[in-house]
C-alpha cells in the first residue's frame, strides 16, 4: 500500500464506522453500531502506531502533498492535502488510541442509555474531525477540522437533550468558541493576503522571513508587525479551543455531557488542537516576541487561577474539567517560552493520565448510581479496587510525582520558563510554581474524599433525588437503602488500566526523543538564541533518571508534596479547619464559587449588552426614524396637505367666483406692477 493510501485509510476509517452507526443504527442494533465504530477507530490506532514506529526508527519519510481537489478559483486550488511528520505522527498515535479506550469503555457507561448507537456516531466522527485537523497540510484543511470537532463537541455536550443544562452548555460552548474562531479565521485572512496568496504551509513558512519587518495600519496611523497581528489572532483561535483566560469559561459547562465525552474532548481531542496550532506555526510565532509574551500571559493566568477553582468544587467531574483548564495553561506557558517540543510533550503524557482520571470519574459516578457530590462518596477504596488504583496513578501522574509521566512534561515545562528571557517569564514562573502546590491539593482533596475516608453515602441514602449525570429525568440518582458501591464491569475497567500504563511509564521513554533528542527537529523551530528556554529543558532531558532522583531536592517536588499532605490533614484528620476557612473567608469562596463571576460579567456585558444595543436600534431606529419618520411621517405630511387643500372645497359656486377674481386680481397686479412702479 503507498502511503497516500494508508494515511487515507487512517483518517477515513472512523468516518465509516460513523456513519454506518449513525444513518443505520436502528437498523443493525446496538452491537453491530459498536462493533464498527470500534472497528474503525482500532485500525486508525493500529496503523498510526506503525507510522509513529516508522518516526522513531527513522524508517518513515515525511509525506506532505495534495490529495483531493476540490475547488479552484483563478489558478487558486483549495485541496484536501496530507502533511504526516513526526508531530502529525505523535498526535494521531495519541487521539487514536485514548479514542480507542473511550469508544471501549462507552460500552459500559451508556449501556442503558436510548442513544446509544447515536453517541457512538458521534465519538467516531470526533476522532474523524480531530485526524482531519491534525493531519492537514494547508489551513484551510485545519480550518474545516477545527469547525468539525466544534461542531461534533457541541452535539455531545448537549447529548442529553432533554435536560435545559446540556442545551445551554453546548450552547455556551458554541458561542464562546466563534469567539476564536472569529480571530482564528481573521488571521487566516491576513496570511493569504499577505504570504504570497497560498495556504499550504510550506509556502507560508518559506515566506515569512521576508516579512519579518513589515508592518499593517489597522487603526489610520499606528503601524503593527504583520506578524505579531497574524500570530495574535491565529492564537486567538488557540484560546477559543484550547480553553484559555479569557475564553475558557465553556470548559467546565461542558461537563454537562456524558462522561466518556469528557476525556475525549478534554483529554486528546478538542482542547489541545490549539497546542497543536501553535507548535505546527512555530516557524511564525518565533518572528514575534509579542505575540510570545501573549501567549505567556494568557497561559500563565489560565494555570495558576484556573486551579483555584478546583479546590471549591464539590462535583467530582468539574474538578477534573479545573485540572485540565490549569494543564492547558501549562502547555500554553511552554508554547510562550518557544518551548514547543515541551508543550507537545505534555499534550501527549496529559492526554493519558487526564483520560484516566475523567473515565476514573465516570467509574465512581456508576459505582455511586449516578450521584456525582463527593461529598456523599468516602471509602470507595474497598468495594473499587481497580477504579480506586488506577484513580491515584492517574491523580499521582498529574501531580507531577517523579519517574511518572506527568512529572517528566511538567518539571520541563517549569525548566524551560525559568529559563526564558521573555518579559512575562517572571510571572509566568510564579503561576506555574505556584500552580504545583493547587495541583496537588485539588487532586488529593478529591483522592481522599472519594476513595478514603468514612462511608458518607450511608448518610445521604434515603434524601437524594438529583444530580448532574442523569441519563433523562426518570433515572434513578444514588444509591438506594440497601446498595453498595459495586466496581465496574471489565468494559469499563480494562480502558483504566490500558490508560495506567502510559500514565506511569511512558514521560520516562518518550523524554529523550521528544525534548531531548531529535524527534521533532525539521519540523518545530525554535531560534534557541533568541529563546534560550528551550535549551535548559533539553539539558536535563538527556538522562531521566538522572531528572528523577535529582527531583527529590527540588521546589516543584516539595510544594506539590506539601499540596497532597495538608489535603490529607484538611479531609482526612481535621475537616472542621476546611469548614471554618469557608466561613471565615466567606467573600473569597464566594468569588471562586462563582468563578471571578466571569460568567456574569459576560452575560451582563454580552447578552444583556447586545440586547440593549438592539434594543436601542429597535426603539431609535426602527420604530422613531424608520415607522415614524420616513414612512408613517410621509403618510402624515400628505394628510395635512390634504387636509388644508380639503377646506377650499367648499361644494359652492361663489367661493369659487371670489377665488377666481381674487386670483386675477393678484395675477393682475404681477403683471402691472412695473408699469404702476413707473
Amino acid at each position: 500500500m503507498d502511503m497516500k493510501s494508508l494515511y487515507l485509510l487512517i483518517a477515513l476509517s472512523p468516518l465509516v464506522g460513523s456513519v454506518i452507526a449513525g444513518l443505520f443504527g436502528w437498523a443493525i442494533g446496538r452491537r453491530a453500531a459498536h462493533v464498527v465504530t470500534i472497528l474503525g477507530v482500532a485500525v486508525s490506532a493500529v496503523l498510526s502506531i506503525g507510522v509513529l514506529k516508522g518516526f522513531l526508527d527513522g524508517s518513515a519519510q515525511v509525506f506532505n502533498g495534495p490529495v483531493y481537489t476540490w475547488l479552484t478559483v483563478n489558478g487558486f486550488e483549495f485541496s484536501v492535502g496530507f502533511l504526516v511528520d513526526s508531530l502529525t505522527a505523535m498526535m494521531l498515535v495519541v487521539v487514536t488510541s485514548v479514542s480507542l479506550m473511550v469508544h471501549i469503555y462507552t460500552i459500559g457507561y451508556m449501556h442503558e442509555d436510548p442513544g446509544y448507537q447515536r453517541f457512538f456516531s458521534y465519538i467516531s466522527l470526533f476522532t474523524f474531525s480531530m485526524l482531519m485537523l491534525v493531519m492537514s497540510n494547508n489551513f484551510i484543511q485545519l480550518f474545516f477540522g477545527w469547525e468539525a470537532v466544534g461542531l461534533v463537541s457541541y452535539l455531545l455536550i448537549g447529548f442529553w437533550f432533554k435536560r435545559p443544562t446540556a442545551t445551554f452548555a453546548n450552547l455556551k460552548a458554541f458561542l464562546v468558541n466563534r469567539v476564536g474562531d472569529f480571530g482564528f479565521l481573521l488571521g487566516i485572512g491576513l496570511v493569504l493576503a499577505y504570504f504570497g496568496g497560498s495556504l499550504n504551509y510550506t509556502d507560508v513558512f518559506a515566506a515569512a522571513p521576508a516579512l519579518a519587518s513589515k508592518t499593517i495600519q489597522i487603526i489610520p496611523g499606528v503601524e503593527w508587525s504583520l506578524l505579531t497581528v497574524t500570530c495574535i489572532l491565529l492564537f486567538v483561535g488557540a484560546m477559543g479551543k484550547s480553553a484559555q483566560f479569557p475564553l475558557h469559561v465553556w470548559l467546565p459547562d461542558s461537563m454537562e455531557g456524558p462522561t466518556p465525552i469528557s476525556a475525549l474532548i478534554h483529554a486528546a481531542t478538542m482542547v489541545t488542537a490549539g497546542i497543536f496550532m501553535v507548535s505546527r506555526m512555530s516557524p511564525l510565532f518565533e518572528m514575534s516576541d509579542t505575540a510570545l509574551n501573549v501567549v505567556m500571559v494568557a497561559g500563565s493566568i489560565t494555570a495558576l487561577f484556573m486551579g483555584f477553582l478546583g479546590i471549591v468544587q464539590n462535583d467530582i467531574k468539574r474538578v477534573v474539567a479545573y485540572s485540565t483548564l490549569s494543564q492547558l495553561g501549562y502547555m500554553t506557558v511552554a508554547l510562550g517560552a518557544s518551548a514547543y517540543s515541551v508543550a507537545m510533550f505534555h499534550v501527549m503524557t496529559h492526554a493519558f493520565f487526564k483520560a484516566l482520571l475523567f473515565l476514573g470519574a465516570g467509574s465512581v459516578i456508576m459505582g455511586m448510581h449516578h450521584d456525582q457530590d463527593m461529598r456523599n462518596m468516602g471509602g470507595l477504596r474497598k468495594y473499587m479496587p481497580i477504579t480506586w488504583l488506577t484513580s491515584l496513578l492517574g491523580s499521582l501522574a498529574l501531580i507531577g510525582t517523579p519517574f511518572f509521566s506527568g512529572f517528566y512534561s511538567k518539571d520541563s515545562i517549569i525548566l524551560a520558563v525559568q529559563a526564558s528571557n521573555l518579559s512575562a517569564s517572571g510571572f509566568a514562573y510564579f503561576a506555574v510554581i505556584a500552580g504545583v502546590f493547587v495541583t496537588a491539593f485539588y487532586s488529593f482533596r478529591m483522592y481522599f474524599l472519594v476513595f478514603h475516608g468514612k462511608e458518607r453515602w450511608m448518610e445521604v441514602k434515603h434524601d437524594h433525588h438529583h444530580h448532574d449525570d442523569d441519563h433523562g429525568d426518570d433515572h434513578h440518582h444514588g444509591l438506594g437503602p440497601n446498595d453498595k458501591p459495586h466496581e465496574s464491569p471489565w468494559v469499563v475497567t480494562l480502558p483504566l488500566v490500558m490508560l495506567a500504563i502510559p500514565s506511569v511509564l511512558i514521560g520516562f521513554f518518550a523524554l529523550h526523543p521528544l525534548v531531548g533528542g531529535e524527534f521533532f527537529k525539521g519540523v518545530i523551530f525554535t531560534n534557541l538564541e533568541k529563546h534560550p528556554g528551550l535549551e535548559a529543558a533539553m539539558h536535563h532531558a538527556h538522562d531521566a533518571v538522572a531528572m528523577g532522583t535529582h527531583a527529590f531536592v527540588s521546589l516543584p517536588f516539595w510544594l506539590a508534596a506539601a499540596g497532597v499532605a495538608l489535603a490529607w490533614f484538611f479531609y482526612m484528620k481535621a475537616p472542621h479547619i476546611p469548614a471554618a476557612i469557608k466561613q471565615k473567608c466567606s467573600g473569597v469562596h464566594a468569588l471562586l464559587e462563582n468563578k471571578y463571576y466571569l460568567d456574569e460579567i459576560y452575560f451582563a456585558v454580552f447578552a444583556k449588552g447586545s440586547r440593549a444595543l438592539g434594543t436601542f436600534f429597535w426603539k431609535v431606529g426602527d420604530m422613531l426614524l424608520i415607522d415614524g419618520l420616513l414612512v408613517n411621517g410621509t403618510a402624515r405630511l400628505v394628510g395635512y396637505f390634504s387636509s388644508v387643500v380639503r377646506k377650499l372645497q367648499t361644494g359652492f359656486i361663489y367661493s369659487y367666483a371670489a377665488i377666481m377674481i381674487v386670483g386675477v386680481l393678484v395675477l393682475m397686479t404681477y403683471w402691472f406692477k412695473p408699469l404702476i412702479l413707473r
